[in-house]
C-alpha cells in the first residue's frame, strides 16, 4: 500500500522550495565570484538547500527536524549529479522528492491530530 500524502502541501512546498532556491542561486551568482563556488560550493550548496527547505517547511507549518531530514534525503540526486559533473541535473528531482516528503509529513500530522 502506498503511503498517504497531502498533495496540496506537497506541490505548494515544492514550488516554494524551488522559487527560494532559484532566488538565492541568482543572488549568490550575481554577488560572488566563480572562485567562491569552486572553493566553498561544497558548503554553500547544502547550506542553501537546508535553509530553503526550512523556509518552505515553516511556511507549511511543518516541524523543522523532519523537514531537514527530508531535505537531506532529497539532496541525494543532486549529490550524484555533482559527482558526475552535472551540477543542476539532480535539483529538479530533489525538489519533487522534498515536496513529496513534506506532503507525507503533513498527512502524518493530520492523522495524528
Amino acid at each position: 500500500m502506498m503511503a498517504a500524502m497531502d498533495r496540496s502541501v506537497a506541490w505548494r512546498t515544492a514550488l516554494l522550495f524551488a522559487v527560494a532556491l532559484a532566488i538565492v542561486a541568482v543572488l549568490l551568482a550575481v554577488a560572488l565570484p566563480r572562485s567562491f563556488f569552486e572553493d566553498w560550493g561544497w558548503l554553500a550548496g547544502p547550506g542553501v538547500w537546508a535553509a530553503c527547505a526550512l523556509l518552505a517547511g515553516a511556511a507549511m507549518e511543518l516541524p523543522a527536524v523532519p523537514v531537514l531530514a527530508g531535505a537531506a534525503l532529497s539532496a541525494l540526486p543532486s549529490l550524484v549529479a555533482v559527482a558526475l559533473d552535472q551540477h543542476w541535473a539532480g535539483a529538479p528531482l530533489g525538489i519533487v522528492l522534498f515536496g513529496t516528503w513534506c506532503g507525507w509529513l503533513a498527512d502524518r500530522r493530520r492523522v495524528a491530530a
